[in-house]
């Protein structure tokens, strides 16, 4: 007789942790407190954040019973007005977000890695962008390509000439001619080396200085966060082992990912979490992420806020804390 498919996500999952020795058994000993809630909401991940993901099975295992994947174009907006409980977050988006007055809690950097900013052959650097055309299709790619303009001297808003077409992929555009670079987000980077097509002039897991900080942190709604702690550490925990899973066993989780459904090819998902810094949550100070974004959206003039104040109403470190120290990070 099979199983029924939670229950096989289950065994998987604590199979592929067990593999990694990341889990203890039982996952939730006798004497720690009970849930006060044991529904979640999370943003659909993408790629490059599938621990998210993986990390059902685990929260399944630790007494929730009703995870929600809820689909969603931006994850910020939804975790502030409380439509998700949980997102993963880009810190140049959540922060434009709180400096609206959108309230929202950053709980810890997950990875490093994800973008890589794509052009066509003949432009070799980010100032050889300079008076050409760059696609976006969310307001993310735009701040994070002025920042990589910024950085080397252009003035984004006069020396690149942006387009905004939310019904076209700008992989699509780039392909056909129509832009001279991009900002790829997984598996976009993976297909076009795969097709030998553009070529790479920042990859976010390597290259100086987007490697040295969080691309993807962990926020939550504050009122969840508030109401719920035991809950909330709980998710973090799923979310950070699961984290772990990606780090330390890519090619079995990118196969539970297929395996699950997931639309995306075998091999481009091992290459993203291959590539990708998933140990780096136990590394780097979400903080320092905090302050750099910060003050080079300010800079820009896309923030107003400082990253003390930010820090100071939008984070929560507790939760993290405490498990680097139970995990033994």
């Amino acid at each position: 007789m099979s199983l029924p498919q939670s229950r096989r996500r289950v065994l998987s999952t604590l199979a592929l942790a067990g593999a990694a020795g990341l889990i203890r058994a039982p996952l939730v000993l006798a004497s720690e407190p009970s849930l006060e809630i044991t529904t979640v909401r999370l943003q659909r991940p993408g790629l490059c954040v599938a621990a998210l993901d993986i990390a059902e099975a685990l929260l399944r295992a630790d007494g929730f019973t009703d995870v929600r994947y809820v689909d969603a174009i931006a994850a910020t907006t939804p975790v502030s007005r409380g439509d998700v409980d949980f997102a993963a977050i880009y810190p140049s988006d959540a922060f434009r977000v709180i400096d609206t007055g959108n309230a929202m809690t950053l709980l810890a950097g997950l990875m490093v890695g994800c973008f890589q900013l794509f052009a066509r052959d003949g432009i070799s650097t980010i100032a050889g962008l300079k008076g050409k055309i760059v696609g976006v299709q969310h307001s993310n790619a735009h701040a994070l390509v002025t920042l990589m303009a910024a950085q080397v001297g252009l003035d984004p808003a006069k020396d690149i000439q942006w387009v905004t077409l939310p019904s076209a992929k700008p992989i699509e555009l780039f392909m056909e001619g129509k832009i001279d670079a991009f900002l790829g987000f997984p598996p976009e980077p993976q297909e076009l080396r795969t097709r030998h097509f553009g070529r790479a002039l920042v990859n976010t897991a390597v290259d100086r200085p987007w490697s040295q900080y969080f691309c993807c942190m962990l926020a939550g709604n504050p009122n969840f966060v508030r109401a719920y702690p035991i809950a909330t550490k709980r998710i973090l925990a799923a979310i950070l082992k699961a984290t772990d899973l990606c780090a330390t066993e890519p090619a079995r989780a990118a196969r539970q990912l297929v395996d699950e459904g997931r639309d995306v090819r075998y091999d481009f998902a091992f290459q993203t979490l291959s590539e990708n810094g998933y140990d780096k949550w136990r590394e780097y100070d979400p903080e320092d992420t905090i302050r750099w974004y910060a003050l080079r959206l300010n800079e820009v003039g896309l923030i107003k806020s400082g990253p003390q104040k930010i820090i100071a109403e939008n984070t929560n470190w507790r939760f993290l804390n405490e498990l680097k120290r139970e995990l033994k990070a």
